[in-house]
């Protein structure tokens, strides 16, 4: 394979229903399946010859593609046949998402929470969070629809929590007037930053009473019986795209993620189906030899799926929750959409990895923000879903997930500049009591005003020895 040319080879993708386990041609948009209203899985139906290719000629040919400059290979797509091996060049729609760097933690914060670590930063991605992974591969394929004359333009839609909304809408923007945008987020439920992205973007924006489920419900009866594009999770082609997230991880790791955790914030479920779908293709394809332990992590007020996984085995059953309000916003979802992915996905790893391979547990309010702000005390840009991600990380080491050897990757998975309002009201202590939020005051930091007025001409050098010296009280600076 050269890593110069785009790729030659074409699949054969279709829809699996995970809930009935019908199979649809992928050939057209579906959402849900028409049989039994599951969701889907995109199979590539001739995946048996990537299998013909060796592990180490995908490895070899994949670092090679890192480095090129061509757009269409660049990013997520540098694993085109592994995503979108349906797509032609002209299809591919790149603002350069992916390629978000994995910074360790420095020894400081490695030592407070005795564990190697690092985080990956989602939030460099072109709209400030991974969205934009599942987006790039969305647009793709619906540009691929209106080259071929399926459509001749698309009313796209989704549901949002904030950073689903920003991406949806920035892609669309940039793909041109044949791609309009609407998005439906729940009323004061997502922070000013957020809301600001796709009113900027030029998107239709709908403010919905309840949380994001009641928006789900509307966005899915809209996508029923409407000629739109769903663009929520609930898309495979964003789930494919996502998976991107794993590949990265693992050509980071130079392609060994034994004694390896990734920790990933479930939300609506749809990362952490990516994550898991991406390194089983990884493994079946050898191009990895061993599966990383992979650990979700929900809030315990939203945490449907930790409910789940906590009930025996043998006897599990599955019920939505009603959410409370929390810091790491993206995961306010009492009912995940991609459940049923995580079900059969995590079924299928737990196999190859064994029953440790796969686990979720669950944080509190207070430990979510407590990591936020000692993360970024030690230099990260972690938003408050990375937080919930070290504060699961904490919780794994506190009950024997992992080993003390394991490198810990943690999902910061959107800008922290984004969130500035949560950090805005720990220092001033201002969370509503259904947060359950106590400022450490170690955490707190607030800017000191310096009194004074400033002065001009001699009476100017009077103004900076008494301002030097409240500084200098506040620094508690001696004479050098």
């Amino acid at each position: 394979m050269d890593p110069n040319t785009f790729p030659s080879y074409r699949g054969e993708l279709e829809y699996v229903c995970q809930g009935c386990g019908v199979r649809y041609p992928g050939d057209r948009l579906y959402y849900a399946c028409p049989a039994c209203s599951g969701v889907f899985l995109l199979e590539d139906k001739a995946f048996r010859r990537l299998q013909e290719t060796p592990g180490p000629v995908w490895r070899k040919t994949f670092d090679q593609r890192r480095q090129s400059s061509r757009p269409d290979l660049q990013g997520i797509f540098r694993f085109y046949e592994l995503i979108a091996p349906v797509l032609e060049p002209e299809d591919l729609l790149y603002l350069g998402e992916g390629q978000t760097p994995v910074v360790m933690a420095n020894s400081e914060l490695q030592g407070r929470i005795d564990q190697p670590l690092a985080f990956k930063n989602e939030g460099q991605n072109p709209s400030a969070s991974f969205k934009d992974r599942g987006m790039a591969c969305a647009f793709s394929r619906l540009q691929s629809m209106l080259r071929t004359g399926q459509h001749d333009h698309f009313l796209t839609i989704c549901a949002s929590t904030g950073d689903t909304s920003a991406s949806a809408a920035m892609y669309a923007a940039y793909a041109g007037p044949a791609i309009l945008s609407a998005v439906l987020l729940p009323r004061g439920k997502v922070t000013p930053q957020q809301l600001a992205q796709p009113l900027g973007s030029g998107a239709r924006v709908f403010e919905l009473p309840g949380v994001f489920d009641d928006c789900m419900r509307v966005v899915e009866y809209l996508a029923e019986h409407y000629p739109v594009a769903l663009l929520n999770s609930k898309n495979s082609w964003r789930i494919l795209g996502q998976e991107s997230y794993a590949f990265e991880i693992a050509q980071w790791s130079g392609w060994d993620v034994r004694n390896t955790a990734i920790f990933v914030p479930i939300g609506n479920a749809g990362n952490i189906s990516a994550v898991l779908a991406g390194f089983l293709k990884l493994k079946r394809l050898q191009i990895i030899t061993q599966l990383p332990k992979v650990i979700g992590v929900q809030t315990a007020h939203a945490d449907p799926i930790f409910r789940y996984y906590e009930q025996p085995e043998a006897s599990r059953s599955y019920a939505p929750v009603q959410v409370k309000a929390s810091a790491a916003q993206a995961a306010m979802i009492g009912n995940p959409v991609s459940f049923p992915r995580v079900k059969a996905l995590a079924k299928a790893y737990q196999r190859l990895a064994g029953e440790q391979g796969f686990q979720v547990l669950r944080v509190t309010e207070q430990e979510i923000m407590d990591s936020t702000l000692l993360a970024n005390r030690f230099g990260h840009i972690a938003c408050t879903q990375g937080g919930e991600c070290l504060a699961g990380l904490r919780a794994a080491k506190a009950l024997g997930m992992i080993a003390p050897r394991d490198l810990a990757v943690l999902a910061s998975t959107a800008h922290s500049l984004k969130f500035q309002n949560f950090q805005n009201m720990y220092f001033q202590d201002r969370f509503p009591e259904e947060y359950r939020i106590t400022p450490r005051p170690e955490l707190i930091n607030a800017p000191q005003a310096i009194a004074g007025t400033p002065k001009t001409g001699g009476d100017s050098r009077a103004f900076v020895r008494e301002t030097a010296q409240q500084i200098i009280a506040g620094l508690g600076l001696k004479p050098g």
